[in-house]
């Protein structure tokens, strides 16, 4: 079926330049266009819409206060900006009222994935018990600027790692992140590195860029005291998921650019789980400590204390951010891969069996909390495969000491 799209600008040669740029479209969206917020409002009230596409600048409501009025009346519609206006204030009055901000010009491709993306943010939250656990979330961290200023720099063709050794300076957290990473054993330095760009050729810039994302969650909340004691757990076991699984990718597909996806998915596995420890201390303390109890499973406790379980949590986030959906994914089904109905391997296979195999030498209840889905395995050919795995990881382990 096809999606039903509402373009808004109030200059008419704007509107028909995207009448003639999306003409090949039709087969896969049903198209409108409208001459301004007030147009808008009234296609709005004869017909239902999935997408609103609307400009910034506009007389009488900007594009701000007519997606606010959209939000307020087609809650589930995805709102997106595009709009010639980059000013950062400009930005951050988009920030609530819009899934997604695109900068003119805009290629189709690019448009085509941010919708997509804005849909899978939208059919999360029609999932109610979400939907009330984000509700009642104090803040959802926002994609860091960090990040989006690395993608910027590793989509130019001279990007070069003096350049991204700039932008990671700006950080002292992150850049001393990046150090500590690099000298870990997961990464397999054979000798101390001290130099940050050293540190940047050796993990990989793609691999850099996904920290970003991951240091960013963990940072927002680290002088919360609440959450304090539980960080460097969390972040030791991301790390190691995510290592494992960037390294299982490679062995089964030989793909660089699979295993940096795979790395990504694991490092941000469980960011649900770091920012409902931070949002809602009292009610994931039970989850926690239902650790104590061995008639309910951590998927269960999640469900009686808080709502809904931080997979989800954790891939709404992602979906906000703009993530791949494979990455979505990944971060939604990790704990039950069978509801993915998958019969190959994929991202989520590999971050599923790391965190699983990683959780099982984990002596934290918070990550202690999986087991290797064995019919899952079974479908996908990868059951026998897994003892290999499991030996990788616990080789990493002994180097650890």
């Amino acid at each position: 079926m096809r999606k039903r799209l509402l373009f808004v600008d109030d200059e008419k040669m704007v509107l028909d330049g995207l009448r003639r740029a999306l003409h090949g479209m039709r087969d896969e969206w049903e198209m409108r266009f409208a001459d301004g917020p007030l147009p808008a409002l009234e296609a709005l009230e004869q017909e239902p819409f999935d997408a609103i596409i609307t400009d910034m600048r506009m007389p009488v409501m900007d594009g701000a206060e007519l997606l606010e009025r959209v939000k307020e009346l087609h809650g589930d519609m995805v709102r997106i900006i595009l709009s010639g206006q980059s000013k950062q204030e400009t930005i951050m009055r988009s920030i609530s009222p819009a899934h997604q901000f695109l900068s003119k010009p805009c290629d189709l491709l690019e448009l085509k994935q941010r919708l997509s993306q804005a849909f899978l943010t939208r059919d999360l939250l029609r999932n109610p018990p979400l939907a009330s656990v984000i509700s009642q979330l104090r803040s959802i961290p926002s994609l860091p600027n960090l990040y989006c200023e690395l993608t910027k720099a590793l989509q130019s063709d001279d990007a070069s790692l003096g350049q991204i050794e700039k932008i990671i300076s700006k950080d002292v957290g992150m850049a001393a992140k990046i150090l500590q990473l690099a000298n870990s054993a997961f990464i397999g330095a054979h000798s101390h590195v001290s130099s940050l760009r050293e540190a940047v050729s050796l993990i990989g810039a793609e691999t850099v860029r996904s920290l970003t994302l991951s240091i960013h969650v963990f940072s927002q909340f680290d002088r919360n005291s609440s959450v304090a004691a539980f960080l460097p757990p969390l972040w030791d076991h991301s790390v190691a998921v995510a290592s494992l699984a960037q390294r299982i990718a490679t062995l089964e597909t030989g793909s660089k650019s699979l295993g940096e996806e795979c790395f990504t998915a694991g490092l941000l596995h469980d960011v649900g789980k770091i920012v409902l420890i931070a949002e809602m201390p009292l009610e994931y303390g039970k989850v926690i400590h239902r650790k104590d109890s061995a008639t309910r499973s951590f998927r269960e406790a999640e469900l009686e204390f808080v709502g809904c379980p931080h997979e989800q949590v954790g891939a709404y986030l992602m979906s906000v951010w703009g993530l791949p959906e494979s990455i979505v994914h990944a971060v939604q089904f990790h704990q039950n891969p069978c509801e993915m109905s998958e019969t190959r391997f994929s991202t989520l296979t590999a971050v599923h069996c790391a965190d699983a195999i990683a959780s099982s030498f984990d002596k934290s209840p918070l990550n202690h909390d999986v087991d290797l889905d064995m019919a899952y395995l079974t479908e996908t050919g990868m059951l026998e495969k897994s003892a290999a795995w499991r030996d990788v990881f616990r080789a990493s382990v002994l180097m650890r000491g």
